[in-house]
C-alpha cells in the first residue's frame, strides 16, 4: 500500500501530542542513528518519537491510522534479524526511553516493568529478593525487555527453564488502531478467552506495541556447578548433548564452541580453553547443593562415556565465572578475524545435531567462507556465525549463499529458521519454505484482522512477491 510522507502539518499534530519536542527528533544526524540494528539492514525513518506513555503511543497509532504512516516500535536495537528497521519510512517509536517501572513483587512471585528496562536490571533486582527471572539473552546487560517480548528472546538457560514467552503472565499494550488493552494478569494460571498475551510476544512489533509486562519470578537455584567438556571431533560433542539429555539429567546450560570460537577468545582474552579440540561443551547444572554435586559429576561421566579428552568441572566460583565469561566473549573475539558478524539462529532436532555440524562444515567448505559455531546445543538453537568483510562484494555473495544453505538444511532436518532472534527482515524471504503458502496466509489473516491499514512495523516476517534474500 503507499503510505504518506511526514510534512510539516503532520508534524505540528505530533507536536500536539508530544508537548516536549526534544522527545521528538527529525535532525538527520539523529534520524541515521535510528537507521540500522545489529543485522546489516539500514533504512531510514523520517522521524523518531520517544514516547514515556502509553496515552502518548496511543494517539500517535491512531494519526498513523488517519494519515497512513508506518511505526516501528524500538528499544535498544539489538536485533539481530532487522526486526525495527523502518524500511517503509514513516515513524521510529523509541521505547527505550519509557523505563518508569520495575516493581518486584516478591510475595506474588512476579515483576511488573516498563518496555525500556534493560533486562540485566530484572535480573539484579528480582536477585535482591532470592527470586530470578529466568530468561538470559546474551545481549542482556544492554538489551529492553521490550525488545525481548517482541522477538520472545532466549539464552543458556532456556534449556532447563524455557524463553521469555514462558515468563508472561500479561501484558499492557496499544492495539495497530490505537486502543490501549490489557491481556492476562497477575496470576499463574489463566484462562479467559483466547491467549492474546501469548499471540503478541514474538510477533515481533506486527499485531501490537507493549507498554507494560507482568512477568513471573521463580526463586533463585541454591547453588551451580560448571564443567567443561572437550571433544577431537565436534559430531561427537553434538552426540554427547543427546546423550546427557536422554540420561535423566537436565543441567540450567548446555552450550557449545567449535575450535573457531575457542581459538578467538583465547587470542581475544585468555580463559584457558585448550586450543586444539574441535569443540567444547560448557555445562551448568543448578539446584540444590547435595543434588547439583552430584549431577556434575554423572555429567562429566557422561561426558567422558562419549569420548570426552578433557573433562574438567570449575572447583571455585571465579573458574565457573571465568568459563561463562568466554562463551560471552564469542561476539567481540570473533569480529577481530574481519570486521562483518553474520549471526544465523539455525535450531534443529536434538538428534540431528550431528548432521547439522557435519553439514555446517560442509557448506564452510563449499563456499570457502569463515564459519564459527557456538550457540544453546541443549536445545538444538545453534549460531553459525559467518565472519566476513561488508566492503567485499564477491565474498558477501558467498556468505549469502552460505546463509540460505544453512536454513534450507535446518528445515529439512525438521527443525526451524529461527530459535530465538526472530525473523523480521532477514528471514522473510525462506517463510514458505518452513510454512507453506498456506500456514503464510493464516498468519497474514491475523495481521488483516488486528491491522487493516498494516500500519504496525510493516515488511516484516511475511515474505513479499518478488522478494529475494540478500545480505547487502
Amino acid at each position: 500500500m503507499a503510505y504518506r510522507k511526514i510534512d510539516q502539518y503532520i508534524l505540528e499534530e505530533l507536536y500536539g501530542i508530544i508537548h516536549d519536542r526534544r522527545r521528538v527528533l527529525t535532525e538527520e544526524v539523529d534520524l541515521l542513528s535510528y537507521s540500522f540494528d545489529a543485522s546489516l539492514g539500514s533504512y531510514q525513518p523520517e522521524a523518531v518519537i520517544q514516547p514515556l506513555k502509553a496515552f502518548e503511543i496511543s494517539m500517535i497509532v491512531k494519526l498513523a491510522n488517519k494519515h497512513k504512516i508506518p511505526i516501528y516500535p524500538r528499544g535498544q536495537s539489538t536485533s539481530l534479524s532487522g526486526g525495527p528497521l523502518p524500511v517503509r519510512g514513516g515513524i521510529v517509536l523509541d521505547l527505550s526511553q519509557m523505563k518508569g517501572k520495575l516493581e518486584i513483587h516478591p510475595n506474588d512471585l512476579l515483576a511488573i516493568v516498563s518496555p525500556g528496562v534493560i533486562t540485566a536490571e530484572i535480573h539484579k533486582a528480582a536477585e535482591k529478593h532470592g527470586l530470578m527471572y529466568p530468561p538470559d539473552p546474551s545481549s542482556s546487560s544492554i538489551c529492553t525487555i521490550g525488545g525481548n517480548l517482541a522477538e520472545n528472546s532466549g539464552g543458556p538457560r532456556c534449556l532447563k527453564y524455557g524463553v521469555t514467552k514462558d515468563y508472561v503472565l500479561g501484558l499492557e499494550m496499544v492495539t495497530p488502531k490505537g486502543d490501549i488493552v490489557r491481556t492476562g494478569g497477575k496470576t499463574m494460571k489463566n484462562v479467559t478467552g483466547y491467549d492474546l498475551t501469548k499471540l503478541i510476544v514474538g510477533s515481533e512489533g506486527t499485531l501490537g506495541i507493549i507498554t507494560e509486562a507482568i512477568l513471573q519470578l521463580i526463586p533463585k537455584p541454591k547453588s551451580s556447578e560448571t564443567l567443561l567438556a572437550a571433544f577431537s571431533e565436534i559430531e561427537k560433542a553434538g552426540e554427547a548433548v543427546s546423550e546427557i539429555l536422554t540420561s535423566g539429567l537436565l543441567p540450567s546450560k548446555l552450550e557449545i564452541m567449535d575450535q573457531g570460537c575457542i581459538q578467538s577468545v583465547e587470542a581475544y582474552s585468555p580463559s584457558g580453553l585448550p586450543l586444539d579440540a574441535e569443540a567444547v561443551l560448557l555445562i551448568e547444572v543448578d539446584g540444590h547443593p547435595y543434588a547439583t554435586k552430584e549431577e556434575i559429576k554423572e555429567t562429566a561421566e557422561k561426558c567422558r562415556e562419549m569420548g570426552a579428552e578433557l573433562v574438567k568441572i570449575a572447583s571455585t566460583i571465579e573458574e565457573s565465572n571465568q568459563l561463562w565469561n568466554a562463551r560471552k566473549l564469542i561476539s567481540p573475539a570473533i569480529t577481530r578475524i574481519k570486521p562483518t558478524k553474520i549471526s544465523e539462529d539455525a535450531t534443529v532436532p536434538l538428534s540431528q545435531i550431528p548432521e547439522m555440524f557435519k553439514r555446517l562444515k560442509e557448506i564452510r567448505e563449499k563456499h570457502n567462507v569463515s564459519l564459527v559455531v557456538c550457540g544453546h546445543a541443549g536445545d538444538g538453537n545453534l549460531h553459525p556465525n559467518i565472519i566476513t568483510d561488508i566492503r567485499d562484494r564477491e565474498e558477501m555473495k558467498r556468505a549469502e549463499e552460505a546463509v540460505a544453505e544453512i536454513f534450507s538444511c535446518a528445515v529439512e532436518l525438521g527443525g526451524t529458521l529461527s530459535g530465538e532472534h526472530g525473523i523480521g527482515t532477514m528471514k522473510a524471504p525462506f517463510m514458505e519454505m518452513e510454512l507453506g503458502k498456506a500456514g503464510i496466509e493464516l498468519m497474514v489473516s491475523i495481521k488483516k484482522a488486528w491491522d487493516p491499514n498494516n500500519i504496525l512495523n510493516p515488511g516484516k516476517i511475511f515474505p513479499e512477491p518478488n522478494l529475494k534474500f540478500k545480505l547487502i
